[in-house]
């Protein structure tokens, strides 16, 4: 991915997707709750984004993402037990972003934990039914990593990366 992404990606390091009109076309974020719900709302909520951003087309493969990193942030960030959502929707420990630009599509799951994602070894169990979330990430997008969060903000923001063809831009 190179220099460009990793500038692009920059805002992400505050846990805040960029504002600035000129860099992103779009940008949409939503708190979850933490309770494996969220990863259902999340979807509900990819889907509603990409449908406003004339993207939907690429709904399957984005939501496959999504489900996926709500996922490891729920299951493996977030401490304890997930809980039922806050009444008052205060500091989410998780929070979903989508950032649009012409030709690519960000989808960034912020969470509290500063440990870093682990994908399965190649030579661990294939039969489990867990552990291939960050396979799937990395089949389905065109790119995904991690960044520690800047700042006042602890923990770590986990981004997918999708190409889009010029023809798709809303710009």
């Amino acid at each position: 991915m190179g220099t460009n992404a990793s500038a692009i990606l920059e805002p992400l390091r505050q846990g805040l997707p960029p504002i600035d009109p000129t860099t992103v076309s779009h940008s949409a974020s939503c708190a979850l709750p933490t309770c494996f719900e969220a990863v259902r709302g999340a979807r509900r909520f990819t889907r509603s984004t990409l449908g406003e951003w004339n993207l939907a087309d690429r709904f399957d493969d984005v939501s496959l993402v999504v489900s996926e990193l709500v996922t490891n942030a729920l299951r493996h960030a977030v401490p304890g037990e997930p809980e039922p959502p806050r009444q008052d929707g205060l500091n989410p420990p998780v929070r979903l972003h989508l950032m649009h630009w012409a030709s690519r599509l960000v989808c960034a799951v912020r969470d509290p934990s500063q440990d870093s994602p682990a994908a399965r070894q190649g030579d661990e169990d294939c039969s489990a039914e867990s552990g291939r979330g960050l396979f799937l990430v990395e089949s389905f997008s065109d790119g995904w990593g991690w960044h520690p969060l800047a700042g006042a903000l602890q923990g770590k923001v986990v981004w997918a990366l999708f190409r889009l063809t010029s023809d798709r831009s809303m710009d």
